[in-house]
């Protein structure tokens, strides 16, 4: 990877529809395109996340903890540079997993993280693993951009299909040209009441899972405002944008379970 310019893609394991929403709270532009079969993926349009002096893989961990809170599903960053190349996978409350590799290929993470990274996508525990392991060993021909296809093509027999010319190794600008030649649909920020709305709806609709009024709700809404409090502060103090959306997603999420919550539980009193 000579040279290499950034580049990040942001998958997710739902359909397009599920991913909107949570992409809107990013508050970065972003270029949504199916990308098999209950896959999509995001393409950042723009340069700003480029530009704030924070490294590619912290902004796109951030974002996917934002998504994966969003959509209730799993969400992989990936990402390279001229230095490095690597993936985080962001999965409900639970630490996001990644890997680094340097750009000639050699690896830097822990073999403990594939498996962790397989387990948690649903791959096969025996034949994926196998296949990711590899990924882990030293080998003197494979660089940091091959080591990403190698990912993706064990993604490929859990039904990513990614659009040609979205690849690792090509440059935003390109990635952004071809995810517009493709169709992809743009998904911008448009404000905080369109955002409450969509989110009220996908409490309502059940994409961030079942949620009726009770117990229940208000203890996993709690928790989530609980939680999303001290990513915040962490990203304030580090100038981390992508962990303080995430932060405040699911500090946002925590909110507005506990509204509807409240609102759904009211008695409605018919008009005398």
């Amino acid at each position: 990877m000579n040279a290499t310019p950034v580049g990040a893609l942001l998958l997710c394991r739902t359909d397009p529809s599920a991913v909107r929403p949570a992409a809107q709270l990013l508050r970065e532009q972003q270029l949504l395109v199916a990308a098999g079969d209950d896959w999509s993926v995001l393409v950042p349009d723009g340069t700003p996340w480029q530009q704030a002096g924070e490294p590619v893989d912290q902004v796109l961990g951030g974002w996917a903890s934002a998504v994966a809170i969003g959509t209730n599903r799993p969400a992989l960053a990936v990402w390279w540079d001229g230095d490095r190349a690597g993936f985080t996978l962001a999965s409900g409350f639970r630490r996001p997993v990644g890997y680094v590799w340097l750009a000639d290929g050699t690896p830097v993470g822990e073999d403990e993280a594939m498996r962790t990274f397989a387990s948690r996508l649903g791959l096969d525990p025996v034949l994926d693993v196998q296949a990711l392991e590899p990924l882990t060993l030293p080998d003197p021909v494979a660089d940091a951009q091959s080591r990403l296809f190698g990912l993706l093509a064990v993604l490929a027999r859990a039904g990513l299909d990614l659009p040609e010319g979205l690849a690792p190794g090509e440059a935003a600008g390109r990635l952004r040209s071809v995810a517009r030649a493709i169709g992809a649909e743009t998904v911008e920020w448009s404000g905080w009441r369109d955002a409450v709305r969509a989110e009220f709806h996908a409490v309502e609709e059940g994409l961030l899972g079942p949620r009726r009024p009770g117990p229940t709700v208000r203890v996993v809404g709690l928790v989530e405002m609980a939680a999303g409090l001290p990513l915040v502060a962490w990203g304030l103090r580090r100038g981390s944008g992508g962990w303080l959306v995430a932060g405040a997603v699911l500090f946002a999420h925590g909110a507005l379970a506990l509204t509807y919550d409240r609102i759904r539980e009211q008695p409605h009193t018919s008009p005398r």
